[in-house]
């Protein structure tokens, strides 16, 4: 059976664009993981690591133009946002060659035998070693920063892992561009092109995160997609570690003080973060905590003005409209939901969409029922307005909800400050921590600074794993530790001499 054609689609329109080529079959994928894996020694070369994230990112800046107008077409995402994430995807190629340079993250450490000890101490010497050949999982909403040339492909090169792609179906013949730009960074600093490859097909990222020459798996997208890779990661003969980034719902918390202090401030930043690239952020917030009263209802009409005044915008594909327009419809369905603002969908037939504003009283929330449902992360423009009478309903929903990337505490100035005691906004923090990775006071979660303090993970489901995605401890995800013990000079890796040949950064117990 001929394998199936793999298309551009024009998301504004439906329509297919071209043929970028064809799913690859389980032989494709055996092909391209044991040429990932015959490319581990000669990416063992720091240096050369180095030089690879360099020029990845030199070589996707030359082709910046067409990779921009491509992935625009498959995307509809717009020039000014894809060009901007197309220098976040180069900086951080470039912040991980730095990482490697700098070489903190071998976490090298050194204890020189002590006989004294109890137990008597040996020389030990631990660093950190690459996993192996990396499955990486393109996402939809981010077709450059958490795709094919993305975060987790430039920190598991970073590692030491040569990694094998598969592509988003929304957005293969940018994949095809970023992938072919990294194999020729590869050749230019003397490594086999297939140290990255792409593959494309629901199958062939099946028989991927089942390969035995896969060491490790990175993975942004649907919980039940994610999920199930997870489980086939799991089932494997020899598991291996998945780090999947798979659905947040990235909780606000606006404390009564701060309605009154601001309405209209919070009300307009929220529907600009709940609207930013048509709600399709992992990060979005989708469940707002605000106070009954008129302090909240001003806030709630700024919202709502705010999001009815702004235009339809394209979803990244059908079937993405088509569960967001089914997920809003059921939410709405629910006793007590209301919606000030509708979702409106796109007159003209197209996959736009304009966003909408669904508000529930807090103690719909609190029992098990249907009303479970809203707790759930709906992907698209909408979000939920939760009403609150007082703080043991803050408690009530937030003690309901399960892991996010995110969570947001809006305070009053006193608040802020503490000068109320500590009571709210300290107590709010520490519940707020318990549920997300990061934690914002004042802010809006869309948009995710790449930093070496930042975190982009938080409890099941917003990842799966107690890791980042974002930031340079986000190389830890593909590495393992080993202790040498009791070993000659002479047969010590370089990193781990008693010289120090490679002037790197260690700790180093007291003689």
């Amino acid at each position: 059976m001929a394998a199936a054609p793999v298309w551009s689609v024009d998301p504004r329109t439906g329509k297919q664009r071209e043929q970028v080529g064809v799913e690859t079959t389980a032989s494709g994928v055996d092909t391209a993981v044991r040429a990932a894996h015959a490319a581990r020694e000669a990416l063992a070369d720091r240096t050369v690591r180095v030089e690879l994230l360099r020029a990845a990112a030199e070589e996707l800046e030359a082709g910046r133009e067409e990779t921009v107008r491509t992935a625009d077409a498959e995307s509809a995402l717009g020039d000014a946002r894809l060009g901007g994430e197309l220098s976040r995807t180069t900086a951080q190629l470039r912040a991980f060659a730095d990482e490697v340079e700098d070489g903190r993250y071998l976490g090298i450490v050194i204890d020189h035998p002590d006989p004294s000890a109890t137990p008597p101490r040996p020389d030990l010497r631990r660093y950190k070693i690459p996993l192996g050949v990396v499955a990486v999982y393109g996402a939809s909403n981010f077709p450059l920063a958490f795709s094919v040339p993305g975060g987790d492909t430039a920190s598991a090169l970073a590692a030491g892992c040569p990694v094998v792609v598969k592509a988003h179906p929304d957005h293969p013949a940018t994949s095809e561009l970023c992938g072919a730009a990294l194999r020729r960074a590869a050749v230019r600093v003397g490594l086999p092109e297939d140290t990255v490859s792409v593959v494309h097909g629901f199958e062939a990222g099946v028989e991927l995160v089942r390969h035995p020459l896969v060491a490790a798996a990175g993975f942004t997208g649907s919980v039940r997609g994610g999920r199930a890779l997870f489980d086939a990661a799991a089932a494997r003969p020899v598991p291996i570690p998945f780090h999947g980034e798979l659905g947040s719902l990235n909780p606000v918390v606006v404390t009564e003080a701060a309605a009154a202090e601001r309405a209209e401030q919070i009300g307009g930043g929220l529907a600009g973060s709940m609207t930013l690239g048509s709600g399709q952020f992992c990060t979005k917030p989708g469940l707002v905590l605000v106070p009954e009263g008129d302090a909240g209802d001003r806030l709630l009409d700024s919202l709502a003005d705010k999001v009815a005044a702004v235009g339809p915008g394209p979803m990244l594909d059908s079937r993405m409209l088509s569960a967001f327009i089914e997920g809003v419809a059921s939410r709405t369905e629910l006793d007590g939901v209301e919606a000030p603002v509708a979702v409106r969908p796109d007159a003209d037939g197209g996959n736009s969409v304009g966003a909408g504003v669904l508000t529930v009283p807090a103690g719909k929330l609190v029992a098990d029922g249907p009303h479970r449902l809203l707790l759930e992360e709906c992907f698209g423009p909408v979000t939920v307005v939760v009403r609150y009478q007082d703080d043991d309903e803050i408690i009530a929903v937030l003690g309901r909800l399960s892991g996010n990337l995110t969570a947001t505490v809006q305070l009053s100035e006193a608040e802020s400050a503490g000068t109320d005691a500590d009571a709210r906004g300290a107590a709010l923090l520490r519940q707020l921590t318990g549920l997300a990775g990061r934690v914002l006071v004042d802010g809006w979660p869309t948009g995710v600074a790449v930093a070496p303090a930042q975190q982009h993970g938080g409890p099941y489901p917003a990842t799966t794993t107690p890791t980042t995605s974002v930031g340079a401890t986000a190389i830890e995800r593909w590495l393992r530790p080993v202790t040498y013990q009791d070993t000659p000079e002479a047969l010590l890796p370089p990193e781990l001499r008693e010289s120090n040949p490679l002037n790197l950064p260690r700790r180093v117990s007291a003689t």
